[in-house]
């Protein structure tokens, strides 16, 4: 069976409902572009720039779509604006699939001895907590064994919510008090997790972004004493952004792979936004996978990106 072909229809409704708002914003823009008008031609093509720009795709992505339907504009020579809704869906898929990294088609991890270990970073406010207990929720649904790690130890709130998620997800977390030493509790997450024989570790990490360098030698600090105990660990240091703050998503993306090596990417609260095209941005300008995307609240609801359902989802209209 395809990689594509298993994407689940209960998978596809909850895109489809999550992307609700971006959708409905970006097909009222693209009908305004093309009212009046025939044939793709300059003035379609600046209107449609302003779309994806407005749509929060973001200017880079959003020059390199246009430059890919201007060439197709030239080489078929007559395009009629009824057809460009189907070529940007395939270009806009065109260009994310040439990004493609890895393929995962749902909740799964390679085969280690060791536990998997996951480091989530990423600025208060973002859906950092919740995207952890969700992400522990599903994974223990697929069989995994699974531990969190409180190492936000600069708010006793932080501490307080992952372990409403730990218990709500049903996996065992480890928590010092507040103010602790962050790496101390990562290291003792590992060490628990190593003799009790998990799958999988989920760190947390304090969200602030505000002193580079501070920021980069704490989550420095982690990896190191994580390295200690598993010497290739962390498996992944995953970045949570919040989509409905836009382009400040696509900064904060900027900054924190600046701070720290970030190897994926989730993207979160869809449902609630019409700034679903960040997604494209994001996908397109950083050369690390964007690996969940939250489409609403239920434990369910956080997803594997599968950028090709994705664009056919946003086009669906």
């Amino acid at each position: 069976m395809g990689f594509f072909s298993i994407f689940s229809k209960e998978k596809k409704e909850e895109l489809n409902k999550g992307l609700e708002k971006s959708k409905e914003s970006f097909f009222a823009k693209l009908a305004k572009t093309v009212v009046g008008k025939s044939k793709v031609d300059d003035d379609v093509l600046d209107d449609l720039e302003e779309v994806l720009v407005t749509s929060d795709v973001g200017v880079t992505t959003t020059l390199k779509i246009i430059e890919r339907i201007e060439n197709r504009v030239s080489r078929d020579k007559y395009i009629g604006t009824s057809q460009l809704n189907e070529i940007l869906k395939e270009e806009i898929s065109s260009l994310l699939l040439e990004n493609e990294m890895e393929k995962t088609s749902d909740f799964e991890i390679p085969k280690k001895d060791m536990p998997y270990v996951i480091m989530v970073v990423g600025v208060n406010g973002v859906g950092k907590t919740t995207t952890i207990g969700k992400m522990a929720y599903q994974f223990k649904q697929k069989g995994y064994s699974v531990m969190l790690g409180a190492a936000d130890t600069f708010r006793a709130a932080a501490i307080e919510q992952l372990e409403v998620w730990a218990q709500r997800a049903g996996v065992p977390i480890v928590t010092q008090k507040m103010g602790a030493d962050p790496a101390a509790v990562a290291y003792d997450t590992v060490a628990s997790a190593i003799a009790k024989k998990c799958d999988i570790v989920i760190i947390d990490t304090a969200g602030r972004l505000h002193n580079k360098i501070g920021l980069m030698n704490e989550l420095s600090k982690i990896k190191n004493v994580i390295k200690k105990q598993i010497p290739d660990s962390p498996d992944e240091v995953l970045l949570v952004l919040d989509g409905s703050t836009g382009q400040n998503a696509i900064e904060q993306a900027k900054q924190f792979t600046a701070a720290t090596e970030v190897n994926a990417l989730a993207i979160t609260k869809l449902d609630g936004t019409a700034k679903g095209g960040v997604v494209i941005g994001i996908s397109d300008q950083f050369q690390i996978p964007v690996k969940y995307i939250g489409v609403g609240e239920q434990m369910t609801q956080l997803q594997v990106f599968n950028r090709r359902e994705f664009v056919d989802s946003l086009f669906d209209n």
